[in-house]
């Protein structure tokens, strides 16, 4: 067991063995022991009266705790909650070598080294950022990263699920959303810089409320809490064109701005009304929303690179801002992301918003902060008394190269490697104890321009994602982290994960050859942050702070 990822808080090694048969007994509580049977489905351990595995609850350690002890007569494991239970399986399992991560063997025992692990998460927000939005990802796609999520005690997925390029969601009350801006006519295949081209593929998708219920009913059952965003009120685009009459032109009687599901990336300037039959429509869509994925802890609700012109010519809507008492635009764009929020606690999910909300002020004291703009905007958020996910572009925005090389599938720039990821700290010891204490955590970024498949998915996502489940569980990356990795691709491996390799691109991963080739330094991640932090200085913070469509 000297090879866990991530490292636990303890681990002593005894010394001999226990052999494991699989289809053992296992006695303890239902629910810890359901949880432990889910983590290691390869063992088909049995409910019974007694057996070699044992499962005691003490809710004293921690929902997330555990300790799990292999002595040469059998396994014992203490469980503060089903999640323990449940990473304690998972410990377990990698205990138990590289095939105990296939779906099926032919083994009928697994030799265990004694030992003694107690173990507990540094973070309680460990979290993944899928976007399904640019591009649509399967049912399957999201059922397979929960099973990764879990196997790294990774616990929260973010579906990022609306944005100028889809509308990701069946909806009932307004099915036009699903009708008409969950799919585009073609995908722009052209970089910056170059004339337009595009593929002339249509492209699209949703997720039906029964998927969703589904979905969110798998990810708990694995100690993973689905995190929803509807992104609002910019990034519209595929709003817009199913239901117009939610634009800014039409709050003033006129005929409303003809809109489209983007076909390109980019951010458009599309952008909903702020009036209150916005806020009921989106009320309405977040009911619906909520009925199909049962307790929902966390809404996200955006905030993000809003264009705020149509809202200042609009005589209507800057009639409203006045009767609010609100002095400019972006006091408008706070209040209508706090009602949203007011709306959200009411049906007891706290609000969640990227950092330009924050700037533009007035939140709720609830609301979670995602400071995607570094983390000088970060500790400010914390200082206000927002609990804070980091999310800052670097080093946690997977979409970026892992190398300046033009072996690189095409990525929006770079570089952002496994020893920058492994190196990130979530909460610096230069900020102040009560600042480091907002910290819940965090996640990493997979935003899909880029990440048109499930393969494509899995190359930007792992190993850089093993480092940040090791940096939000154990704290810090552990100085043995890159040996303990060597081998625990092994176990990706048998997962069946299509990871890059961190000495680079295999033959099939190259760009070039059929692939677009990455241009590297085209977009620089270091000259990025700092213009990212420039942002979050200034009255206009909502604005677009990155133009264009990357690489």
């Amino acid at each position: 067991m000297t090879d866990l990822l991530p490292r636990p808080v303890r681990f002593d090694r005894t010394g001999g063995s226990f052999d494991l048969p699989s289809g053992a007994g296992v006695t303890g509580p239902v629910g810890p022991v359901d949880s432990l049977r889910r983590a290691l489905p390869v063992l088909d351990l049995r409910p019974a009266g007694h057996g070699p595995v044992t499962v005691t609850e003490d809710p004293a350690l921690g929902e997330e705790a555990y300790a799990l002890e292999v002595t040469p007569e059998g396994v014992r494991i203490t469980a503060g909650g089903r999640a323990g239970a449940f990473y304690a399986g998972q410990t377990l399992r990698q205990a138990l070598g590289a095939e105990a991560f296939r779906a099926a063997t032919a083994r009928d025992s697994w030799t265990v080294p004694c030992g003694r692990v107690e173990d507990a998460p540094a973070f309680s927000w460990r979290g993944v950022h899928l976007d399904v939005a640019r591009h649509f990802l399967p049912k399957r796609e999201v059922l397979r990263m929960v099973d990764l999520m879990a196997a790294h005690k990774l616990n929260r997925l973010h579906l990022h699920l609306v944005d100028d390029q889809g509308w990701r969601i069946e909806s009932r009350v307004a099915p036009r959303l699903h009708e008409i801006g969950s799919h585009r006519p073609r995908t722009i295949t052209s970089l910056r810089g170059e004339e337009d081209a595009f593929d002339e593929v249509p492209h699209g998708g949703h997720y039906t409320l029964g998927d969703l219920t589904e979905i969110a009913a798998y990810a708990r059952a694995r100690a993973v809490t689905v995190v929803p965003e509807i992104d609002v009120p910019g990034h519209a685009s595929a709003i817009l064109a199913a239901y117009p009459s939610l634009g800014a032109r039409a709050a003033d009687g006129r005929e409303p701005a003809p809109f489209t599901v983007l076909d390109r990336w980019g951010i458009s300037p599309a952008i909903l009304s702020p009036l209150p039959e916005t806020i009921e429509f989106l009320t309405a869509v977040f009911d619906e929303l909520l009925g199909a994925l049962g307790e929902t802890p966390y809404v996200h609700i955006g905030g993000d690179e809003c264009v705020l012109d149509d809202w200042a010519a609009s005589p209507a809507i800057t009639a409203f801002r006045e009767e609010l008492g609100l002095a400019e635009p972006s006091d408008l764009h706070a209040w209508f992301l706090r009602r949203l929020a007011d709306e959200l606690a009411g049906r007891g999910s706290r609000a969640v918003v990227w950092d330009e909300a924050f700037v533009s002020g007035a939140l709720r004291t609830d609301t979670i902060v995602m400071p995607w703009r570094g983390t000088g905007v970060a500790r400010r958020a914390a200082e206000a008394g927002h609990d804070v996910v980091q999310t800052p572009v670097f080093p946690l925005y997977f979409d970026y190269a892992e190398s300046a090389s033009e072996d690189e599938p095409i990525a929006i720039g770079d570089a952002i490697t496994l020893a920058d990821v492994a190196a990130f700290d979530p909460a610096p010891s230069s900020w102040t104890a009560g600042q480091r204490g907002r910290v819940l955590g965090a996640q990493f970024q997979l935003w899909s321009e880029r990440l048109p498949d499930g393969r494509a998915v899995d190359y930007r996502a792992w190993p850089r994602g093993c480092a940040l489940a090791e940096v939000t569980w154990s704290g810090a990356a552990g100085a043995d982290f890159p040996e303990r990795l060597t081998r625990h691709l092994d176990r990706l491996d048998a997962l069946g994960v299509e990871y890059r390799p961190p000495s680079g691109p295999r033959p099939w991963q190259l760009g070039g050859a059929g692939h677009r080739r990455h241009r590297p330094r085209a977009v620089k991640v270091e000259e990025v942050m700092r213009r990212l932090e420039e942002m979050t200085h200034l009255a206009d913070s909502t604005r677009p702070s990155i133009a264009g469509d990357g690489a």
